[in-house]
């Protein structure tokens, strides 16, 4: 090849390359920022410019404000930091929707007395045919009084409105006027693995217990007035806006108990086909009818086709990803730390593999809800089962939780090209472990550096709202400092990650459980356009304030979603929760102050 030649070829490429910039147009662009991108081969950035729904280019301001037309929206991000929309691959959100603007929130509250304070506030303001109720989300070690709330407190501070407070997944209180309406008096007989406190007289004294099944707490709740269609629909968009303002833009929805598909999905169902959707959110069918899992599974397979609902054309991703995270009740494989282990029933295998094994047969993914290892190493013998009977070949299936997996199970679940969603719930319940279980249990629990270590997909995510709080930047913190939100130190520093891995885990991570990591939780040309703009700088931030960051602005599919601040006037209107009595209309979602 002669000179002459090749410098043709060169200036060709670099005309071509000129003429394919020149074409590209941004419908938003983002400048004088501090992009943290999670791109390995180019990790940081100053600007990015959107068309459409994808990242057209990522680079300094001048070279992205070429791709500006009189038709760009340009946001100046005056310094602050833009990450990846965050993933939470847990989370319920299609349950919570419904009942978000019911509740009263007690995540992040400080005091004891200020939360007793919200409690006699919204008393006061609360219809005679509703309930105040405080569902998860706290725990007594993030006050500083470092206790509980008392029976006493809880009844002087509600008074006549009857009311129900879920402490996690151990114990639920409702006070007289609660215990009243529910018809729970001392004939009321404790359910099976659950305890209706009574005192020295047998009167009903308002505690509900898990012993350790939580099946008592939320049979309860779900005898609690609902609102109507039209409040369901503003609660479900008000409940993604807070997800939003957190800077979530993707959430897969593990179902849930009391959750019916497909009638409890009607309020989100209307919300995709009128675009109305602010996150993506595939979900999980979660079984319901105990003995019965298999008829659900065969119904539901009969009903959606997985292939088809994964590939429409969405306004915003929506669609049945698969089964769990419950599959079979006898795997009940409770995360109750207040009592001890529960033993599985002998059954379970049998009834866990004829639904593993359909599921696998239709190619369904699925995932399992499994906190212990004694559990963990009964799945994943009915998995192995399947597999020599039915290959996986490849197919999606995780684990949720698993706090005290062990190595060995880790290297079959890696073998069984299995993935694992890990939660912050020890953010919250790593004090009630400790006292368990003893200091050393807790150094590892769950074993993050090990899952990573071996390449096993991991993603992260809440399990908001009954048990923590929805917060992702909770979690963070807690990947991040090894602590409780309580301040309690337990990870060990060999599993204390450092901010960007942790933030890969909250992004790319839960996009690698169902193999959606090709085009999402990256900032990085021809990914999706899911973005957060801080409010805080995350990787210099002081540790212990990671837990309080917010998004000031929320992009999903190269739209502005959520805006606070200088950048509120970019977003939407955010609608009055409906109804006037809401408590979210009073204190909003999470307490901040």
């Amino acid at each position: 090849m002669t000179t002459f030649t090749k410098i043709l070829i060169l200036l060709s490429f670099v005309l071509s390359h000129s003429f394919a910039n020149a074409q590209k147009k941004a419908s938003l662009i983002i400048i004088n920022a501090k992009v943290i991108t999670l791109n390995d081969a180019s990790p940081q950035a100053q600007a990015i410019a959107v068309n459409g729904d994808k990242i057209t280019a990522v680079g300094t301001n001048s070279e992205i404000l070429r791709f500006k037309t009189s038709q760009s929206i340009v946001v100046d991000a005056k310094g602050k930091t833009v990450i990846p929309g965050l993933y939470d691959s847990h989370l319920h959100v299609i349950r919570g929707g419904r009942f978000y603007n019911t509740e009263l929130r007690w995540d992040g509250v400080k005091t004891l007395k200020r939360a007793l304070q919200l409690v006699k506030e919204q008393a006061q303001r609360t219809p005679k045919d509703q309930w105040v109720r405080v569902v998860g989300g706290w725990t007594e070690y993030q006050l500083e009084e470092k206790r509980k709330p008392t029976l006493e407190e809880i009844n002087e501070a509600a008074g006549n409105t009857p009311t129900f407070i879920l402490n996690l997944y151990g114990e639920a209180y409702v006070n007289k006027a609660g215990l009243q309406k529910l018809g729970i008096n001392e004939d009321t007989p404790n359910p099976y693995g659950g305890l209706i406190q009574k005192d020295r007289f047998g009167q009903p004294t308002g505690l509900l217990v898990a012993e350790p099944n939580a099946f008592i707490l939320y049979s309860t709740l779900a005898k609690l007035p609902e609102l109507s269609a039209l409040e369901k629909v503003n609660s479900t968009k008000l409940f993604m806006t807070e997800l939003n303002s957190l800077g979530v833009t993707s959430v897969m929805d593990a179902g849930g108990g009391f959750q019916n598909f497909p009638d409890d999905y009607k309020i989100t169902d209307s919300l995709s086909k009128r675009k109305e959707l602010t996150l993506r959110l595939p979900y999980y069918l979660f079984a319901q009818r105990p003995g019965k899992e298999l008829e659900d599974y065969q119904k539901w397979i009969n009903m959606v086709d997985i292939d088809t609902h994964m590939h429409d054309d969405q306004p915003t991703e929506y669609y049945v990803q698969g089964g769990g995270e419950n599959l079979v009740a006898s795997g009940g494989d409770f995360e109750n730390f207040t009592k001890p282990r529960p033993e599985l029933a002998p059954i379970m295998e049998s009834q866990l593999k004829l639904v593993i094994g359909t599921l696998v047969k239709n190619r369904w993914p699925f995932r399992l809800h499994a906190t212990y290892n004694e559990s963990i190493v009964r799945f994943l013998n009915v998995i192995e089962e399947v597999n020599k009977e039915t290959p996986l070949n490849g197919l999606v299936w995780f684990f949720d939780h698993a706090e005290t997996v062990s190595d060995e199970s880790l290297l079959r679940i890696k073998k069984l090209g299995g993935g694992i969603a890990i939660q912050h719930r020890m953010a919250y319940q790593a004090e009630t472990f400790i006292s368990r279980y003893g200091k050393k249990a807790a150094l590892n629990t769950p074993p993050i550096r090990k899952m990573i270590d071996l390449e096993i997909p991991v993603g992260g995510g809440t399990d908001g709202t009954r048990v923590a709080s929805y917060n992702p930047w909770v979690g963070l913190y807690w990947l991040v400092t090894g602590k409780s939100i309580g301040g309690t130190e337990f990870a060990s520093p060999e599993n204390q990650l450092d901010r960007i891995k942790a933030l890969k885990i909250y992004t790319q991570g839960s996009a690698s459980l169902i193999h959606q990591d090709q085009d999402r939780g990256t900032i990085k040309e021809d990914y999706l356009a899911d973005l957060a703009i801080l409010s805080e700088d995350y990787l210099t931030i002081d540790a212990e304030k990671i837990k309080d960051i917010s998004s000031d602005l929320t992009i999903l599919d190269g739209k502005i979603i959520y805006g606070k601040g200088e950048f509120l006037k970019l977003a939407p209107a955010i609608p009055k929760a409906l109804p006037n009595w809401s408590p979210v209309n009073y204190y909003g979602g999470y307490q901040k102050n």
